[in-house]
């Protein structure tokens, strides 16, 4: 039970060291001058290691983002009855905003939303990302509710643009820079009424009967 509690805490470690790494090197050098080979290096690991943690260069950029959609859809799936799945997933939203004030800079200018203000390349990775993110919300909420396809898939799409508005503004924010925390202080209370908004529309009794 040790050993294994050691070994999952050692693939964390290396993981969030190869990430960390890589936005570093994104930051530095921009997205497209920076190689797989190149975060390897730096990181003072294999290149086959980071292909084992991150399948794709993209996967560099994406992950964070990625791994926060499955704890979403986990929240919308196990919510209690009469939850909406915009009050499900309200605190963890809001505590990824909050999150924004204690990301090193030098990492945070190497996440997603500083690297999609200057990148066309990193832009539409996002998009994709948020395309993704629609779906499996959208999937989570017809599994959940008895609603139609089709308003599931706007209730997904609605929840994925709360994520894109984040990534977007805070992007843009910092490059026409502002601080960390100021972003994370503004952006919050802004968050925090969409999400009311939509806890509202979703608890309209023909969008929201729960399953």
């Amino acid at each position: 039970m040790t050993s294994t509690g050691l070994r999952e805490r050692k693939k964390l470690r290396t993981r969030r060291l190869i990430a960390d790494t890589a936005a570093r090197l994104f930051a530095e050098r921009g997205y497209e001058q920076v190689a797989v080979s190149d975060v390897a290096r730096e990181a003072d690991v294999a290149e086959q290691t980071v292909y084992n943690y991150f399948p794709s260069k993209e996967r560099l950029v994406t992950d964070r983002d990625q791994q926060l959609e499955e704890r979403l859809t986990g929240l919308i799936r196990s919510r209690p009855p009469a939850v909406t799945p915009a009050a499900a997933v309200r605190d963890v939203v809001l505590e990824s905003v909050a999150a924004i004030r204690g990301i090193p800079p030098e990492v945070w200018r190497g996440e997603l939303g500083c690297l999609a203000a200057v990148s066309p390349t990193v832009r539409r990775l996002m998009l994709e990302l948020i395309d993704r993110q629609a779906v499996a919300l959208a999937g989570a909420i017809a599994d959940t509710t008895v609603i139609s396809p089709g308003i599931a898939r706007l209730q997904g799409i609605a929840l994925a643009s709360v994520f894109q508005i984040i990534i977007s503004d805070a992007g843009r924010r910092t490059h026409e820079g502002e601080s960390q925390a100021t972003i994370a202080d503004e952006l919050y209370p802004v968050i925090a009424t969409i999400l009311d908004e939509l806890d509202r529309w979703f608890s309209d009794p023909l969008t929201s009967a729960p399953r």
